[in-house]
């Protein structure tokens, strides 16, 4: 572990980002365009970069493997919730849309637009590369990292180098959010409960008796699809009103109701769910949890506290990878950085961004606190904040206000966060500040505004019906 009293910013050499999503493609791009670096690579398990945006087949049960599935929390039907501006790297416009009823875009305008701009960064980006281990060596001689190729025989072949720093910019999306409902194990085990990471449309669920739990926007684009396959009506079940920033319009094929309290397995293999309100819904043939994920998790870095141990765990609280100066870099060895670790309105913006500051942290060109204590004073913050945030909503309703009070999820904060690193970077590196995006008030309030644009996009799609 790394003595950080009086420690300069770190300037490394040679650079492992991990995942190539959008927060991986952009930090690649900004290191190698922005920084002077001996060599930067990326690493990313699957076939083709993208992340979330890569939608592959799903396989086929009676074909054999040779390597890991990985779904992708996508489905065919995808429409994004973000306006194309704010889907745009900085020096890369993402192109207009082809729709006046629907500007936003959809999965695969979104997965060719991350093709296209890693297209010029190939030669640095290594696909079917698993990173297994990310290990701290003693006495700030880098990091030690295993991975696993792929491509090479039917286990993959391990092989083992060492980097000066590592990224990591994978987010949430292998750990989904399940409620602690009793029964519902079991309901899961049957085969009857599922999760929005493996939703693939609603082919399948022709006639069939649904719940969707959850009104945010991926049970709300769930519930919008199956509402023209399933059986009606299509029941959402939900704990209160969402945020108008998930936008659903009323419609009789899609009726609420209170959250489950148990599921039960019934003798003809399907679900009776009992209902806060004391009701019970019968012979359900499937339920799709849209509850989210679980705060950005790496239980493969493992760091010196003094002896090696995973940085990330379930007895983290609250949720969150601990121990980070402006949520990107591990304040006791601030050569091993996170990119994306924290949930936005717009993280394709917020990623650039974010990944230019920590470009000129290892350029050197921008300097971090010396000590611990002023580079964990952000971290305490926030959490005083999110606690102070859930002791209001207990005062008033004897219960969370709503579970988008987490410390991962940014929120409202997102304008003074993103803005705040725009200025550390402009006020060493002025050339940025034309090529950066803004959250200034009034892009803020353009931004917000996006998802009022989303709801006319609704009701034109309902006329057209």
């Amino acid at each position: 572990m790394v003595d950080v009293t009086g420690m300069a910013s770190p300037k490394p050499r040679r650079i492992l980002i991990v995942g190539g999503g959008p927060c991986g493609l952009v930090t690649l791009r900004n290191l190698i365009e922005r920084g002077d670096f001996e060599q930067v690579v990326l690493a990313e398990r699957r076939d083709d970069i993208g992340g979330v945006w890569y939608l592959e087949a799903l396989p086929d049960p009676d074909t054999p493997r040779d390597r890991p599935f990985w779904p992708s929390p996508a489905y065919p039907e995808l429409i994004g919730n973000v306006l194309a501006e704010y889907l745009s790297f900085s020096n890369y416009p993402f192109p207009e849309p082809r729709s006046e009823i629907h500007p936003y875009p959809s999965l695969a305008e979104t997965h060719q637009y991350l093709k296209r701009f890693a297209e010029p960064l190939r030669s640095h980006i290594r696909l079917s590369t698993e990173v297994v281990w990310v290990d701290e060596l003693p006495e700030s001689r880098g990091w030690s990292v295993t991975t696993r190729d792929w491509r090479e025989g039917e286990n993959g072949v391990e092989s083992v180098e060492i980097w000066d720093a590592v990224v990591i910019a994978t987010s949430w999306y292998d750990h989904p959010s399940w409620p602690d409902t009793p029964g519902l194990p079991e309901a899961r085990a049957a085969g009857l409960a599922t999760h929005a990471q493996t939703w693939n449309g609603p082919d399948g669920y022709e006639g069939k008796h649904v719940v969707v739990v959850g009104n945010a926007n991926s049970s709300n684009d769930i519930a919008a699809q199956l509402k023209r396959v399933a059986h009606a009506p299509v029941y959402r079940s939900i704990r209160r009103q969402a945020i108008r920033r998930f936008a659903f319009l009323p419609d009789p094929r899609v009726l609420d109701v209170p959250p489950i309290t148990r599921y039960t397995v019934n003798a003809t293999k399907k679900l009776d769910l009992e209902l806060l309100d004391g009701s019970t819904l019968t012979h359900i043939d499937a339920v799709v949890h849209g509850t989210g994920y679980s705060a950005a998790s790496a239980p493969y870095v493992r760091v010196l506290l003094p002896t090696l141990t995973p940085i990330t765990s379930p007895l983290t609280f609250p949720s969150r990878v601990p121990n980070l100066h402006n949520h990107i870099l591990y304040a006791l060895n601030p050569t091993l950085a996170f990119i994306g670790a924290v949930m936005s309105y717009t993280p394709f913006t917020l990623a650039d961004v974010s990944s230019t500051w920590l470009t000129l942290v290892f350029s050197s060109r921008l300097h971090i606190p010396d000590t611990l204590d002023e580079r964990l004073a952000g971290e305490r913050a926030r959490i005083a904040r999110v606690e102070e945030l859930r002791d209001v909503g207990r005062a008033k309703e004897g219960r969370e206000l709503s579970s988008l009070v987490a410390y991962h999820i940014l929120g409202a904060e997102e304008q003074r966060y993103a803005q705040g690193l725009k200025d550390e970077i402009v006020g060493v590196a002025p050339e940025y500040e034309k090529v950066l995006p803004e959250w200034s008030d009034v892009d803020w309030k353009r931004r917000e505004g996006m998802y009022e644009r989303k709801w006319a996009s609704l009701m034109a799609e309902q006329e057209a019906e």
